[in-house]
């Protein structure tokens, strides 16, 4: 395979492009004619104009058309469409530039819209959750501007929310420049909330940033922070404040075995099995889904990481069916992920493909966005079998072959 800068600049044009936009499409798009679209693929003619207005259509920086820079990992001329548009938005609101057209609609709206954009985000529908949250930034900052002076805490709550979504979204799609702008804009929107609670969410969206930036002990370090911060009684707690505490010690545990801590790792799990258990069931609260279920499932990833494989496997035999109909689609399609790395490390090849496999049929397009499913074909490669093959076909990569891995792949797990 070859490598990014190798390409021809209208070969990566071409590429680009993808399938889903032909030439014509493109001209369209950029109002240039069919024949310059045609000369700069056939590396004929490029002109300055040509180029920007080429970038600017497929949501793409010129560096990347140039060979300068790769095209972020599995990103599609839709991704790079969406993740240039919330870029955008996340910047102008943060300097105060909205669109004319933007409404600002009462606090009770924007905080039901917000409900809706992290259910959207927690079904795996990361594209649309972050064309949602453009949407949800821009209005309530349009709402944060018409707020009279002293009764705009509401207002800063919401924004640091819908900023927060955007990080999420960025961090997601390694897009890291946005996702540390966008949570460094919730940041500061969160400093004027009234609300302890978000500003201990918005800590642990900036670690779990720096986890999948490979700055751990800083991640290790916010997430302790936010779930001490938040730590409830147990005896008094509201099943919102259990959500966010769990969901909190939860992600500590995970920062705690990408470390390699197994006893501080355990130490999390326990609290985390407490607030589960405590709550009885799953539960959605302030952008986040937790409850014993996931307690559970997220405890498989952890085993693996600290390389437990015996103990992931025991409590996967623990899960079942029932139990993962609880779970939001992209917990549940993490969990899967973990299962069959699980499987892969205890060297049962066929078990790990199957579970794989499943996943990517039943969800190819949460797929695309992780680095786990390539890790785990790239493990089992030593087996040649049919299904090996199919797995890999699905991926869009040649079986056993160590190429197509992101460089990021061991830091983005």
């Amino acid at each position: 395979m070859a490598r990014w800068s190798e390409y021809t600049t209208g070969q990566r044009i071409k590429i680009l492009r993808g399938k889903s936009i032909r030439q014509t499409d493109l001209a369209e798009m950029t109002g240039l004619s069919l024949p310059t679209i045609q000369q700069a693929e056939q590396d004929k003619r490029l002109t300055l104009q040509t180029l920007l207005l080429l970038a600017d259509a497929l949501g793409a920086d010129t560096a990347v058309v140039l060979g300068q820079q790769a095209p972020r990992r599995a990103m599609e001329q839709d991704d790079r469409a969406v993740m240039q548009a919330l870029s955008r938005v996340v910047h102008d609101t943060a300097a105060g530039i909205l669109p004319d057209t933007v409404t600002a609609p009462s606090i009770q709206t924007l905080e039901a819209n917000a409900k809706r954009c992290w259910e959207t985000y927690w079904k795996g529908g990361y594209l649309g959750a972050g064309a949602l949250a453009g949407q949800l930034i821009a209005e309530a900052g349009a709402r944060l501007r018409e707020q009279p002076v002293g009764e705009q805490a509401e207002a800063w709550t919401v924004l640091s929310n819908a900023y927060r979504l955007a990080g999420y979204v960025a961090n997601l799609m390694s897009a890291r420049d946005l996702a540390y702008a966008a949570i460094g804009n919730a940041q500061h929107a969160v400093s004027h909330a009234a609300d302890e609670l978000s500003g201990a969410l918005v800590m642990s969206g900036r670690a779990w940033i720096y986890l999948r930036d490979a700055r751990l002990r800083e991640s290790l370090a916010l997430a302790e922070k936010a779930a001490t911060d938040i730590e409830p009684r147990f005896s008094r707690a509201t099943t919102e404040q259990l959500v966010a505490y769990g969901s909190h010690v939860n992600f500590a545990a995970v920062v705690a075995s990408r470390l390699g801590n197994k006893e501080l790792a355990a130490d999390y799990l326990s609290q985390s099995h407490a607030a589960g258990a405590r709550m009885g069931q799953e539960a959605a609260a302030h952008g986040t889904v937790f409850g014993p279920v996931t307690a559970t499932t997220q405890a498989v990833g952890i085993k693996v990481a600290l390389g437990q494989t015996g103990q992931a496997l025991t409590l996967i035999g623990e899960i079942k069916p029932r139990h993962e109909e609880a779970l939001s689609g992209a917990a549940r399609n993490r969990y899967a992920m973990d299962k069959a790395m699980a499987q892969a490390d205890a060297k049962l090849w066929d078990a790990s493909l199957e579970t794989l496999e499943q996943v990517l049929v039943d969800d190819p397009t949460w797929a695309r966005h992780q680095a786990l499913p390539s890790v785990i074909v790239e493990k089992v490669g030593r087996a040649s079998t049919p299904r090996l093959r199919r797995v890999s076909k699905l991926l869009g990569v040649g079986a056993g072959s160590s190429e197509f891995l992101p460089a990021t792949a061991k830091t983005a797990l």
